[in-house]
C-alpha cells in the first residue's frame, strides 16, 4: 500500500524538507504506521503515526516522555505533529543499529548497565505500576475465570488449584511499588544498540515502580531468545516472577486483539518462560499440562 499523500505532505511540513523515499516497516504490535523516511538532502528519520484512537493516545503519551526526558538511552526527538486524529512522532533513524536477537553476554550487560539511568530519570504525572489495571493482579483474574489460561495446555486444573494459594498470597501492590521510572515494555523489539549506546523505543507504558519489576518483565523474552534463565540475572525474585507470570497467564489465552493480532502470540511465548521461572523460584510443583515448557 502506498503511503498516504496527506501524511507525506504533513511530514515534509514537519521536517521542513522534501521527501525522496518512504519505506513502510512491519514491526511492533499495534496498527500504528511506521516509516523509514529518506529526505532529498541525504538525511533520514523514523516516523510513527497514530491512525486509530488508541494508537493516537499512546503516541501522544510517548511524545510527552520523549519531550520530558531527551535522554541518550532513547532515540533523538526530531519533530512532533499533534493532529489529534493522526499525530506524527519523528525520531532518529535507527535502521543501521543492531537489533537483537542474537544476544551476546556483553550486550545483555550493556542493557543492564543502562537501565539504572532510565530508573533514575523523572517525568511528571506518571501512574504507579501497581495502579495500572491488571498489571499486578493477573492470578486473581485467573482464579475468577481459569478457562482462558487452562486452554493453553500448560497445566491441569489440579496443578492450578495447588499453585493458586501461593500466587494469591503475593501482595503485588507492595512488591511492585517504588519511585523509579520504569519503561515497562522491555523486550528485544524495543531495544537496539549503536556502539556502546543502548537505545530503548516505545515509551508509551512508562510508569513508576520497583526497578526489579522492570527488568523482570524483560527476562522471559530474553530467555526465549537464547538468553540465560531469569534467576541468573534476578535472583531471589520469586514474588516478582509470580506477578509477571500472572500478568501473562491472565492474557495469553484470551481471544486475538483485532487491531493487534500478534500480541497474544508474544504473550504465550513469554508465559512459557515466566511460568517455569515462577515454579522454580517459588518451589511450586512441576507443570503438568500436555504443552508444558521443557525448561522446568
Amino acid at each position: 500500500m502506498l503511503p498516504d499523500p496527506h501524511i507525506l505532505r504533513r511530514l515534509e511540513t514537519l521536517s521542513g524538507k522534501p521527501i525522496a523515499h518512504v519505506q513502510p516497516i512491519q514491526r511492533g504490535y499495534t496498527p500504528a504506521l511506521r516509516w523509514l523516511v529518506d529526505f532529498t538532502d541525504g538525511t533520514t528519520a523514523f516516523a510513527k503515526i497514530g491512525v486509530t484512537p488508541i494508537t493516537a493516545i499512546w503516541l501522544i503519551k510517548e511524545y510527552e516522555i520523549y519531550d520530558d526526558l531527551r535522554a541518550p538511552f532513547m532515540p533523538r526527538l526530531l519533530g512532533w505533529d499533534d493532529d489529534p486524529a493522526a499525530p506524527i512522532l519523528l525520531l532518529e533513524d535507527l535502521r543501521h543499529a543492531h537489533w537483537p536477537p542474537p544476544w551476546t553476554e556483553a550486550q545483555i550487560q550493556q542493557v543492564l548497565a543502562t537501565l539504572p539511568e532510565v530508573w533514575a530519570s523523572s517525568a511528571p504525572y506518571l501512574h504507579r505500576v501497581e495502579d495500572i489495571r491488571g498489571v499486578v493482579t493477573g492470578w486473581q483474574t485467573v482464579a475468577e475465570d481459569p478457562r482462558p489460561f487452562l486452554s493453553l495446555g500448560l497445566v491441569t486444573e489440579k496443578w492450578l488449584d495447588a499453585a493458586l494459594p501461593t500466587f494469591l498470597s503475593i501482595n503485588g501492590g507492595e512488591v511492585a511499588h517504588g519511585d523509579a521510572l520504569l519503561h515497562q515494555d522491555i523486550r528485544s523489539d524495543n531495544i537496539c544498540l549503536v556502539g556502546d549506546r543502548v537505545i530503548l523505543i516505545d515509551w508509551n507504558l512508562v510508569c513508576l515502580g520497583n526497578p526489579r519489576f522492570d527488568v523482570g518483565f524483560w527476562l522471559p523474552s530474553l530467555e526465549a531468545e537464547g538468553g540465560p534463565p531469569p534467576e541468573t540475572i534476578l535472583p531471589d525474585a520469586g514474588e516478582i516472577a509470580g506477578i509477571i507470570s500472572g500478568f501473562y497467564a491472565s492474557r495469553a489465552g484470551l481471544p486475538l486483539i483485532p487491531d493487534a493480532p500478534r500480541v497474544r502470540h508474544i504473550q504465550q511465548v513469554q508465559l512459557k518462560h515466566a511460568l517455569p521461572w515462577a515454579v522454580r523460584a517459588l518451589g511450586l510443583p512441576p507443570l503438568d499440562g500436555p504443552k508444558e515448557s521443557p525448561h522446568v
